[in-house]
């Protein structure tokens, strides 16, 4: 049978209100894959969905660390492959929700984080780098992981490199699942001029939302670290800073929002195998409807076929 259904897109696809509807369904619970949601006091931002409308399903992974904490994907890894092996202990399926690629690709085959000595001969050489040369080098390596993290921020960027460059490495068998389940993965897809409206009016909805005054209150708190990384606050620390006006960093949100959907579409497709669904927001029921459809039809060719 079905044990885990993960649900993957970028953003503003539609991904929340498909897995609250699933969650329903099913009699599931929703663990986030949404790295900047497991932040508490990034909730506009983050899009984060508000308590009143969960429909009392539980959400875990949300609101679980300090905005000043640093998280890793291992970590990650360690906590959400507990909480889906106690979920299946009550025969509840799991369904992995986000737009975060590798945090969801840690969970779905067998990555192992796996520590190495230090080379002090890159110790050496990264000593003699200034934050911007640091910082250019892992954007040409991983660019979403850059996109995450501030380039004066020079431990984590170090930390990055490590993991990229083997002093601590990942090794991934992509052929077999870490839990050996039966596991579907699902993604919403939109015509690209259609998701860019949709984060132009959900960015603009956030401005009237509040945004603004959220991310005053974590600059004023002295936030700067790996959350304030989100989209749609290191933009406007930069308006706080007095480096930009409020409209220049409202339309970078929009501008850095579109280029991150298309290069989370991009990561998608070239690494995970997705069922694509394209919503039908003026009566997202028959969208529903599609994919329980899929799932079900999935889950008994499993059965018979295993």
């Amino acid at each position: 049978m079905i044990t885990m259904i993960v649900i993957v897109g970028p953003t503003a696809s539609g991904k929340t209100a498909l897995s609250i509807a699933l969650a329903q369904h099913y009699k599931a619970e929703i663990i986030s894959a949404d790295a900047m949601q497991f932040y508490r006091q990034l909730d506009i931002g983050t899009a984060k969905i508000p308590l009143e409308e969960r429909a009392n399903i539980p959400h875990h992974l949300i609101d679980i660390l300090d905005p000043k904490a640093e998280f890793s994907v291992a970590e990650y890894q360690q906590i959400v492959r507990a909480k889906i092996q106690e979920l299946r202990s009550r025969n509840i399926i799991p369904i992995l929700v986000g737009g975060s690629g590798l945090y969801i690709k840690s969970i779905l085959y067998d990555y192992r984080f796996v520590g190495k000595k230090r080379d002090p001969e890159k110790d050496s050489f990264y000593s003699t780098m200034t934050n911007a040369d640091l910082y250019t080098r892992l954007s040409k390596i991983n660019p979403l992981a850059a996109e995450k993290t501030h380039p004066n921020n020079r431990k984590r960027v170090l930390r990055l490199m490590e993991l990229l460059e083997d002093n601590t490495s990942i090794n991934s068998h992509e052929g077999q699942n870490q839990f050996d389940p039966s596991f579907v993965v699902i993604g919403m897809q939109l015509p690209r001029q259609l998701l860019y409206q949709r984060i132009e009016t959900r960015v603009t909805k956030m401005i009237t939302d509040g945004l603004i005054e959220e991310a005053r209150n974590l600059y004023q708190s002295e936030i700067f670290g790996q959350s304030i990384m989100a989209i749609g606050y290191k933009e406007l620390y930069t308006y706080f800073r007095g480096e930009c006006l409020l409209e220049e960093a409202i339309n970078k949100i929009k501008q850095n929002s579109k280029n991150y959907a298309k290069r989370q579409m991009t990561w998608f497709k070239n690494q995970l195998n997705v069922k694509w669904f394209t919503p039908d927001f003026e009566n997202f029921d028959t969208t529903i409807i599609d994919v329980i459809n899929y799932i079900d039809s999935y889950d008994k060719q499993k059965k018979c076929c295993p």
